[in-house]
């Protein structure tokens, strides 16, 4: 009986802690996928508060892991009942596609409970060198650190600037033409304003006489420059003409 009670109370606490772990790992997943697909969305308080949110999943975590009613996970071993060098499609749908084969070789990299010996050493050494340091110098590498942060946050934040700038410039239309130019060349070539030697109101020299006057005498009033510069834009059509003098000529039209 008492046997059975400690699997059941094993069985519970596993089921919890697997719980909170799913849970762990949704919100890590949710992280990346906004870093990597919202990235242009993001900024800094919603990074602090996903962090938030993990750091309070992982606080919770290790609550229940040191909670009186859970028992010492410590004091277990994981046996592995059969290896395999295999792909195992059971295993596969229970880890979600993480892990395929459970092989002499993958087992011991799977049910690692300390980092690797190289790197549990240089960890002892980095913690031994940062013990050492004194408040001071501490202090001086902190201050470095903050103004090298400090100046990255600068380089980036003008470098955002700018791509937004282009972006907002480019997703304009962009103007091809100047109203004002159009009107200058215009008046120039139906009535030679700017040109030199031409006055607003005379003829260009295509309409001048061999004599180097106005052909029909004269400069033209204002007036009817301005019918000719209106009737220049327009195209005649001489397609109409044609077909209607076509047709009075025409033998069975009489």
């Amino acid at each position: 009986m008492k046997m059975q009670r400690e699997e059941k109370q094993l069985e519970t606490a596993l089921d919890a802690i697997l719980s909170r772990v799913n849970d762990l790992k949704n919100s890590i997943g949710s992280m990346i996928f906004k870093l990597e697909n919202e990235s242009e969305n993001l900024n800094w308080p919603n990074l602090l508060d996903n962090f938030a949110l993990l750091s309070s999943q992982l606080v919770s975590l290790s609550k229940m892991l040191g909670h009186d009613k859970y028992p010492l996970l410590r004091t277990l071993a994981i046996i592995p009942l059969e290896l395999s060098p295999e792909r195992d499609e059971q295993l596969l749908r229970l880890t979600e596609g993480r892990v395929a084969v459970f092989s002499h070789d993958l087992a011991p990299d799977y049910l690692r409970t300390k980092p690797v010996p190289e790197v549990e050493q240089k960890m002892i050494q980095l913690e031994h060198k940062a013990s050492n340091l004194s408040f001071e110098t501490v202090q001086k590498q902190m201050t470095a650190y903050s103004k090298v942060v400090g100046h990255v946050w600068e380089i980036v934040s003008k470098a955002r600037e700018e791509w937004e700038t282009e972006g907002s410039g480019r997703s304009g239309s962009a103007i091809t033409s100047s109203l004002a130019d159009t009107n200058t060349l215009v008046a120039a070539v139906a009535m030679g304003k700017g040109l030199k030697g031409m006055g607003q109101g005379q003829l260009p020299p295509n309409m001048m006489g061999p004599s180097g006057r106005p052909v029909g005498g004269g400069q033209l009033p204002s007036n009817q420059l301005q019918q000719q510069m209106g009737q220049m834009g327009k195209v005649p059509s001489g397609i109409k003409t044609n077909i209607k003098s076509a047709n009075q000529m025409h033998p069975y039209s009489r």
